[in-house]
């Protein structure tokens, strides 16, 4: 079969041939792979960089996806725990408590391209804070593609503001069309911080030394100090670590979480995504994306830091059923 192949860390991976997974254990699953996004935490496994790269190569990457079982069922797919990627592959063994029944008239590659950049938000919202209707959110870094689906769900799960903060003023101008109540340029701390002086939570795709600034402005705005502030920690564009104020911290009821792998169990996971799989698989979410065949996946791979749409490879078969216009 076809596969995706990391032959060393931070090397594009290459399409080879590999031996097709045949037999499987207990809770494990057979799936054809039909549509697999070329998500950055992908790429960044695949380079060494990620907290759950593999420890040693060769390794197909890829976490997740759209494949069908041997009965016909269309399921979405995540790797988690001692599996923590090859999706890109024409077949995989993957563990059935970690998969998600779709309706058979779900576009794979919708699925494919969307669940990733939508599950940080929905899962930080859903398992990581207790989030309500009618709460106010601040999304930092809400001009990437993460960020950006970050508003919409906010919006989507009914939050009462949404205040998008980012860098390029062109795709921030483009946020309120997709729920944003406020749109502040992430360098205007002043504004931000008395735009979004009392909110609730805070998303944040930045970290770094940003989030030690904004959180001091917010910080010493906010009217009521007690009132609760979840701040949960998902990217870290601006870099891995953040000198963060210890007055902020002191001065007002500050809850500092992270969301990721390790914060929420398997199960957790698994449960959110099953909910959000509903909005995506009905279109109410989704992402600009372009489908290539595996074979392409270096060429992909390299292309993927220019592209504001998310590449889906589909493996050979998956390719000429669904073409190139899927």
């Amino acid at each position: 079969m076809q596969a995706a192949s990391v032959a060393s860390f931070g090397s594009p991976p290459e399409c080879v041939e590999l031996p097709a997974p045949t037999t499987v254990a207990d809770h494990d699953l057979l799936l054809d792979v039909l549509a697999v996004g070329l998500h950055p935490v992908v790429r960044a496994q695949a380079a060494g960089a990620h907290y759950t790269s593999p420890r040693g190569v060769p390794f197909v990457p890829g976490i997740d996806g759209v494949g069908r079982d041997t009965d016909g069922e269309l399921r979405y797919f995540i790797f988690l725990g001692s599996r923590d990627c090859g999706a890109l592959a024409e077949r995989i063994v993957v563990d059935t408590r970690h998969t998600v029944p779709l309706p058979a008239d779900t576009d794979p590659v919708a699925v494919a391209a969307t669940m990733n950049p939508a599950m940080s938000a929905w899962l930080a919202l859903r398992g990581r804070t207790r989030f309500r209707a009618g709460q106010d959110v601040l999304v930092l870094g809400a001009t990437g593609s993460s960020g950006r689906m970050a508003v919409r769900i906010a919006a989507l799960l009914g939050a009462r503001r949404v205040i998008a903060a980012g860098r390029d003023p062109g795709k921030l101008a483009e946020l309120s069309a997709l729920g944003a109540t406020d749109v502040v340029a992430i360098d205007e701390t002043l504004l931000l911080g008395t735009t979004a002086a009392d909110v609730d939570v805070v998303l944040d795709y930045v970290w770094g030394t940003p989030t030690a600034v904004i959180m001091a402005a917010i910080a010493a705005r906010r009217r009521d100090p007690g009132h609760k502030l979840t701040w949960v920690e998902i990217g870290s564009a601006a870099g891995p670590d953040a000198p963060l104020p210890s007055a902020a911290l002191r001065s007002c009821r500050i809850d500092l979480v992270g969301s990721g792998r390790g914060s929420l169990s398997a199960d957790e996971i698994v449960a959110g995504l099953a909910d959000l799989a509903g909005p995506v698989a009905a279109g109410a979410l989704v992402v600009e994306s372009e489908t290539r065949p595996l074979a392409d996946v270096t060429r992909s791979w390299q292309d993927a830091t220019r592209l504001s749409s998310r590449i889906v490879l589909l493996p050979g078969r998956a390719f000429t059923r669904m073409g190139p216009g899927a």
